[in-house]
């Protein structure tokens, strides 16, 4: 800040340097004027000037000093009362530009609200004849068509329950509710929600519980499973999935195995982006780059830790880590 003042004030400086060597210099070669006590009042100057300098940098520094560590969350309480004239200016253009941005950002949030109300509302709309186009597809009696159907059936629901938990996900905090889950019941619902899809794939699925009951949000818990299943019967083709849990470390650990095309090692740190698909097959349309991204967040507020290992044409393994000593023991019986 001191080398920013002295550049501001550097022409002052320079004027004040100049006219006591104008002085000096007047004096010097007329001999009507003394040189000495010129010299006198010059080494007085040189001597109030720096002061001057110090006290005017303290002053006028003060306001844009508080402006330069100013928190720029639209706070204007922590903002520094402007004394000059000129310090008062930019108060008044910050103030007025801050209020502007309030009423922008309140606009803003009130439009995005009313656009995540309206499509959770179509969401629930669109599942009634989703699930009445679902009970005509298992009266019909030509079983190709209808595993087709189903398969179809399925993409479309899932895509939609992908989307309601994206809309949800922003208020997961207020959403949440700790009981102890039947993991097991947990999981072979969602193998059967899957079932005509890993039928059509040739997939199927050996479990092995040690550890039947946790303690998490259900329906949450089974959305982060859910994304997981998912993935591993997308990328996988005539094979087992195994789906194992355990105890290690005194904390429970829920593994699920596939033997699929597995994940490139440079796209492992960014399957959990957001939008990210895959650097080397970037032409699948197949993925939407959403499904471990929503898991991993949906984890974070549970306590979870989702950790994968993988191999290129061997297949991928993600384990799903829940607290030592389950936290939320202690909240579920409070």
């Amino acid at each position: 800040m001191i080398r920013k003042f002295l550049i501001e004030r550097c022409s002052w400086i320079f004027l004040f340097l100049f006219m006591m060597l104008l002085i000096i210099f007047i004096s010097y070669i007329d001999s009507a004027i003394p040189l000495g006590p010129v010299l006198y009042i010059a080494f007085l100057f040189a001597i109030i000037f720096p002061i001057f300098i110090t006290i005017r940098y303290h002053k006028e520094t003060k306001f844009y000093k508080n402006l330069e560590e100013w928190d720029t969350h639209l706070d204007l309480t922590s903002l520094a009362t402007a004394e000059s004239p000129f310090e008062k200016i930019i108060e008044e253009s910050i103030t007025n530009q801050t209020n502007l941005l309030k009423k922008e950002a309140s606009k803003n949030r009130l439009t995005l609200e009313q656009e995540k109300d309206e499509l959770l509302s179509w969401i629930h709309e669109v599942k009634t004849p989703l699930t009445a186009m679902h009970l005509m597809i298992e009266r019909l009696d030509d079983e190709i068509m209808k595993a087709q159907l189903t398969h179809e059936w399925l993409r479309i629901h899932l895509l939609l329950d992908q989307k309601l938990h994206q809309n949800r996900i922003l208020f997961i905090e207020n959403d949440l509710y700790i009981e102890k889950i039947d993991v097991k019941a947990l999981i072979f619902k969602e193998l059967k929600a899957l079932q005509s899809w890993c039928i059509q794939k040739g997939i199927g699925f050996d479990v092995y519980l040690e550890v039947t009951e946790v303690y998490s949000d259900g329906k949450w818990l089974a959305f982060i499973i859910r994304q997981l299943l998912t993935n591993s019967v997308k990328y996988s083709e005539a094979s087992d999935i195994i789906i194992k849990t355990f105890q290690q470390n005194d904390q429970t650990t829920l593994e699920i195995k596939d033997f699929g095309r597995g994940i490139d090692p440079k796209d492992l740190p960014r399957i959990f982006d957001k939008g990210f698909t895959s650097t080397s097959r970037h032409q699948d349309n197949v993925a939407t780059g959403m499904g471990l991204y929503l898991a991993k967040k949906a984890a974070q507020p549970l306590l979870l830790h989702i950790d994968v290992m993988s191999k290129p044409e061997t297949g991928t393994t993600f384990t799903l880590t829940f607290p030592k000593r389950n936290k939320f023991h202690h909240i579920a019986s409070v």
